[in-house]
C-alpha cells in the first residue's frame, strides 16, 4: 500500500462500521432466539394439551374388538344359529418379505384353490389397519392344522388364528328363514357403524340374520393399544370388552319346519304354518333351500353359479315372494265378502250348471265339474267349491267390493313383521288396471277374480296368514317369526305392532264359514273328504291354481302337458277348528292334484298338536320336549 493511500484510509470510521454491523448483526440473532423462544413457549405450554392428544394419536391406537354373535333358537330351545370355533389359516402382510416365494411355499404344504387366492387378494386391496391379519384359508382340518404348525417356523406372517364362526347346523331347510350372514362388504359399512364394525368379518344378510342385526351383533369393544411409527402394536394400554350380542328365541318350531320341508318331496313348493293365538311364524318353507354355510365364509364363484343357473330357483323365497294365484283357496274370503255387502246369503239358492256366462251368447266360464252340482246354496258352494257360484258372485260384487274387503285379510300389502324382501303381491283394483294396461275393468276380470285367478296374485305368507285370521274368527294378527329378543318380549312399533279385529256386520259369518269349511273334509262331496278320520276337526279348503290360460272349451289334460305347465295344488286349514293352535298353507308347485297339500297339512296338524312325527326326528327336539 502506497503512503498516499495510508494518508487518505479512515480507520477509525471503519472501526465505527464494524462494531455498528456487529450490533445489528446481535439484535437480529437474539430477536429471532426471542421469536424461537416464544414459538417455543406456545407451543410447549400454551398448546400443550392439543400437541399431547396429537402425540398420543400417533403412539396410542383405538382397536375394536367385535362382540360375539347371539344365537338363534327355536321355540324350544334348539340352536338354529350357533357359533362355532375354528381355525384359520391368516397372513400378516406386513411381516412377509416374498409373497410369491409364500405362495409356493403354502402350496407345497395344504391345498389352497384359486379362488381363496382371489379372496385373500380381494381383501388385501381393501383398507385395514396395519398388521391385521387376513384370513386365507378357514375352518382348517385336523390335519392341515397340524401340518401348518409344523412349518409355522419359516413362514414369515403366516400364523393359525382361532376364529368364532357362523353356523348352521340344520342347513337348508331353514335357509329362507333363518338366513345366513357373509362376509362386509362397502356397501354393508354404509348402513352400519364403521367404527364398531371396524374388526367384525361379517354381518347377517338375509332372514332373521339380517333383520334384526342390530340385536345379534351387540356392542363392540375397544382396545387402546400402543403403537410404532410402522404401526405394529407393540403393548396394549386399556380395554373395554364387548358386549355379546342377544339371542333370539323364535316362535319357529324346528321338527315341524323340517317335517314339512320333507314333505313337499321332490316337488317345488312352501309351507307356511302361523299360530293363530299369536301370529307367530311356527314354520317357514321354501323348497328347494340351500346350504346357508357355504355363505359364511365367502362363497366360491363356481357354487354360486350352481345356485344362480339352476331352473329350481333355490334361492328365491317363494314364502315371501313367491306370486301365486289363490285358486279356491280365495272361496272362503268371497263368500264373507258377498255376505258383508249384501249380494249373497246363507240361505238363497242357486242352480250351478256347469258353466257360468255374462251374457247369453257371451263366452262360457268353466266349472272344474263339467256336468255342474245342481241346486246349492252358500255353504254347498264351498263344500264342493263350485266355480260357477263365485263367478256369478264376484260378477254381481265388481271389482271395488272384492278388493276393499280382501284388502282387511293383508292382500296386496307387505305385513310381515320381521322380515325383508317380501312381496306385496297383487289386488288387483280399477285404478291399477288404468295405470297398468290404460283400459276399464271388465266384468270377465271380476269373474276370473272371483275364483282366485286372473290379475290377481298372492304370496304364501299373505294367504296363511289371511287363513289364521279367519282361524281365530277375525282376529287379525301380523306375521312375527321373533317371541323373545334376549329375555324381553320382541317389540314391534307403529300400526304394525300388534293386531285387529276384522269387524263383520254379522260376527256370526265367521262361525257359519268354519263350519262350511269343517264340511269341506266331512261332507261326503267335501273336495278334502280325504281327511276324514282324525279325532280332531280340521277346517279346510282345497285349490288348483291354473299355470295358464284355457281357451274356451278347452279340457285340461295334464298327460299331454309338460309338468311345469301342471296346475299348482294349494290346501288352507286350521285345526282344532272349534280352537284353532295351528293354522298351514301349502302349495305343491305344479304339483296337479290338491290332495298332496291336504295329506301334508294334515299330517302337520298330527304332528303338532299330538307329536306324531316319524321317530327319525326326535334330533329336532329341543330342550321344550325333553
Amino acid at each position: 500500500m502506497s503512503r498516499q493511500d495510508q494518508q487518505f484510509r479512515n480507520y477509525r470510521q471503519e472501526q465505527r462500521l464494524t462494531q455498528h454491523r456487529v450490533v445489528a448483526a446481535a439484535i437480529f440473532v437474539i430477536v429471532l432466539v426471542c421469536i424461537l423462544l416464544a414459538r417455543l413457549f406456545y407451543l410447549q405450554v400454551i398448546e400443550y394439551d392439543l400437541y399431547q392428544t396429537k402425540a398420543d394419536d400417533n403412539r396410542v391406537m383405538l382397536v375394536t374388538d367385535p362382540p360375539p354373535r347371539g344365537l338363534i333358537y327355536d321355540r324350544n330351545g334348539l340352536v338354529l344359529a350357533d357359533n362355532r370355533p375354528i381355525h384359520s389359516l391368516t397372513v400378516t402382510p406386513e411381516r412377509v418379505e416374498d409373497f410369491i416365494g409364500l405362495r409356493k411355499e403354502l402350496s407345497n404344504i395344504i391345498e389352497i384353490s384359486d379362488s381363496e387366492w382371489e379372496n385373500f387378494d380381494s381383501r388385501l386391496r381393501e383398507y385395514r389397519r396395519p398388521y391385521q391379519s387376513i384370513t386365507l384359508k378357514s375352518q382348517l382340518t385336523d390335519e392341515e392344522w397340524a401340518r401348518v404348525s409344523v412349518d409355522l417356523y419359516r413362514l414369515d406372517g403366516v400364523q393359525v388364528e382361532a376364529q368364532l364362526t357362523r353356523y348352521y347346523p340344520y342347513g337348508e331347510a331353514f335357509a329362507h328363514a333363518v338366513g345366513y350372514v357373509g362376509r362386509i362388504t362397502a356397501n354393508d359399512l354404509k348402513r352400519v357403524d364403521q367404527q364398531a364394525y371396524q374388526g367384525a368379518l361379517f354381518i347377517g344378510k338375509t332372514g332373521i340374520e339380517g333383520f334384526y342385526e342390530k340385536e345379534l351383533f351387540g356392542e363392540a369393544g375397544f382396545s387402546k393399544v400402543e403403537v410404532n411409527a410402522r404401526g405394529r402394536i407393540m403393548s396394549q394400554l386399556e380395554r373395554q370388552s364387548p358386549v355379546p350380542g342377544r339371542d333370539l328365541h323364535l316362535y319357529l318350531d324346528a321338527r315341524l319346519q323340517q317335517y314339512a320341508y320333507d314333505l313337499l318331496g321332490d316337488y317345488k313348493g312352501s309351507v307356511v304354518a302361523i299360530d293363530p293365538e299369536t301370529g307367530g311364524i311356527l314354520a317357514l318353507v321354501s323348497k328347494p333351500g340351500f346350504d346357508p354355510n357355504l355363505f359364511v365364509r365367502g362363497i366360491s364363484v363356481a357354487d354360486y353359479s350352481t345356485l344362480r343357473q339352476s331352473k329350481k330357483l333355490p334361492l328365491f323365497n317363494r314364502a315371501l315372494r313367491g306370486g301365486y294365484p289363490p285358486a279356491s283357496t280365495i272361496k272362503p274370503f268371497m263368500a264373507l265378502a258377498g255376505l258383508e255387502y249384501g249380494f249373497a246369503s246363507w240361505t238363497e239358492r242357486y242352480f250351478a250348471k256347469g258353466y257360468y256366462q255374462i251374457n247369453p251368447d257371451g263366452r262360457r266360464y268353466r266349472d272344474w265339474k263339467r256336468t255342474g252340482h245342481g241346486w246349492i246354496n252358500l255353504e254347498r258352494s264351498i263344500i264342493e267349491s263350485v266355480d260357477t257360484y263365485y263367478y256369478q258372485l264376484s260378477n254381481k260384487m265388481g271389482i271395488t267390493p272384492i278388493h276393499n274387503f280382501l284388502s282387511r285379510f293383508g292382500f296386496g300389502r307387505s305385513t310381515l313383521l320381521d322380515l325383508n324382501g317380501d312381496s306385496s303381491g297383487l289386488l288387483p283394483s280399477n285404478e291399477w288396471k288404468k295405470a297398468k294396461y290404460k283400459e276399464p275393468w271388465y266384468p270377465g276380470d271380476s269373474v276370473n277374480v272371483g275364483i282366485g285367478q286372473g290379475f290377481m296374485v298372492a304370496t304364501p305368507m299373505q294367504i296363511a296368514s289371511a287363513t289364521s285370521a279367519l282361524a281365530s274368527r277375525g282376529r287379525y294378527f301380523y306375521p312375527r317369526m321373533a317371541d323373545k329378543i334376549g329375555d324381553d318380549a320382541a317389540q314391534f312399533e307403529g300400526d304394525l305392532g300388534g293386531e285387529h279385529d276384522i269387524i263383520l256386520k254379522d260376527q256370526g259369518n265367521w262361525e257359519r264359514m268354519v263350519n262350511a269349511m269343517r264340511k269341506v273334509i266331512t261332507d261326503s262331496l267335501g273336495t278334502a273328504r280325504r281327511l276324514q278320520g282324525t279325532k280332531y276337526d280340521i277346517a279346510g279348503k282345497t285349490g288348483t291354481g291354473q299355470v295358464f290360460s284355457l281357451q274356451e272349451d278347452e279340457e285340461y289334460d295334464s298327460e299331454k302337458l309338460d309338468k311345469r305347465l301342471h296346475d299348482h295344488a294349494l290346501f288352507i286349514g286350521f285345526a282344532p277348528a272349534k280352537a284353532p293352535k295351528i293354522s298351514v298353507f301349502a302349495i305343491f308347485e305344479n304339483g296337479g292334484s290338491s290332495s298332496k297339500p291336504a295329506d301334508l297339512s294334515k299330517k302337520l296338524f298330527d304332528a303338532y298338536l299330538y307329536g306324531k312325527y316319524p321317530p327319525h326326528y326326535d334330533y329336532l327336539k329341543g330342550k321344550g320336549n325333553d
